[in-house]
């Protein structure tokens, strides 16, 4: 595998600032819907050559994988070290979390992109289900999962089921957004209304699995 795919294959790497435009030209064929998303339509809308997307992604599915991740990665697992939470910073990462998932799920790009993973993954057209599925919701899972084991660790939290303790955040936090989203109700989520939201959804966790430094 050539160097610039397996750079892309690791999630932990960003890719370099052409691939950046490449990844965004995929993201407005997809938001778009015109035509069909194809090496060649992509090498239209990005000016560059098949043999270079070939080169950095190796086929199709690779970039559509690059693609989401480069999307999820707009969604942070917190922005402070959780080597030594306190009940603040705990809450200050919680809170980064769900306020940049609400803001990247009600993006145009998100629901289109989520649209049509749903489409292809009930028709079998192709992978994108599967690939927005694990690049997605299960790759962000992994990367929040650690700061409520962190929380857990210093007194913070109460839990069993790591899993499980994530999947009640993640619910609390979209609620019902996502579906609404996909099936067309025009939600007015402003930068306001996503602080609010997520606000809200914190302290509904910590509720359920807060508890009191010792």
């Amino acid at each position: 595998m050539p160097p610039s795919a397996a750079l892309l294959d690791t999630p932990t790497e960003q890719p370099s600032l052409r691939q950046q435009a490449v990844l965004d030209a995929v993201l407005s064929l997809i938001v778009e819907g015109g035509d069909p998303l194809t090496m060649d339509a992509v090498a239209r809308r990005a000016s560059c050559s098949k043999e270079t997307l070939y080169k950095w992604f190796g086929d199709r599915d690779g970039m559509l994988t690059a693609t989401v991740r480069w999307q999820a990665s707009r969604v942070h697992a917190g922005r402070t070290e959780i080597d030594s939470l306190d009940a603040a910073t705990l809450r200050e990462n919680l809170r980064d979390f769900a306020e940049s998932w609400l803001a990247v799920i009600a993006s145009p790009t998100s629901v289109a992109l989520n649209r049509i993973a749903v489409a292809h993954a009930g028709s079998h057209k192709s992978n994108l289900g599967a690939i927005v599925l694990a690049n997605g919701r299960f790759a962000i899972g992994e990367r929040v999962k650690p700061v409520l084991e962190a929380g857990r660790a210093a007194g913070l939290l109460a839990f069993d089921d790591t899993e499980g303790a994530f999947r009640t955040f993640f619910g609390l936090v979209g609620r019902d957004i996502q579906i609404r989203l996909l099936l067309g109700d025009a939600l007015s989520l402003d930068a306001a209304g996503i602080r609010s939201d997520a606000a809200n959804a914190v302290e509904q966790f910590l509720a359920l699995y807060g508890r009191a430094k010792p």
